[in-house]
């Protein structure tokens, strides 16, 4: 049995385009925000789990990097999540000093 590489990059380009398709940019961008948040909180569970399960093993450093990296993907995705769903009016969320009301 032949068997071909998925492309990955292809397949996210068609879930992020599904996702956003004739919404309005505020709501696009919420949508799109809130995948990100998911997929950084799924990677940093994936890496934390195999990091957890290869320690003290030769491929455990390159997990635990990914882990490391991830955590900073899921704080970052978060800020953007929250910021879009002040501009998609889905809620008040945290206000930034000065800012206006």
């Amino acid at each position: 049995m032949e068997t071909t590489e998925r492309d990955f990059q292809a397949e996210a380009d068609r879930l992020i385009k599904g996702l956003a398709e004739g919404l309005s940019p505020e709501e696009a961008v919420y949508g799109v925000a809130v995948l990100a948040n998911r997929a950084a909180a799924e990677l940093h569970r994936l890496g934390r789990a195999e990091a957890t399960a290869r320690r003290g093993t030769p491929e455990w450093g390159n997990w635990a990097a990914l882990q490391n990296a991830a955590r900073g993907l899921v704080l970052q995705s978060s800020t953007a999540r929250d910021l879009a769903t002040r501009l998609a009016g889905r809620g008040s969320g945290p206000r930034r000093p000065g800012s206006n009301p």
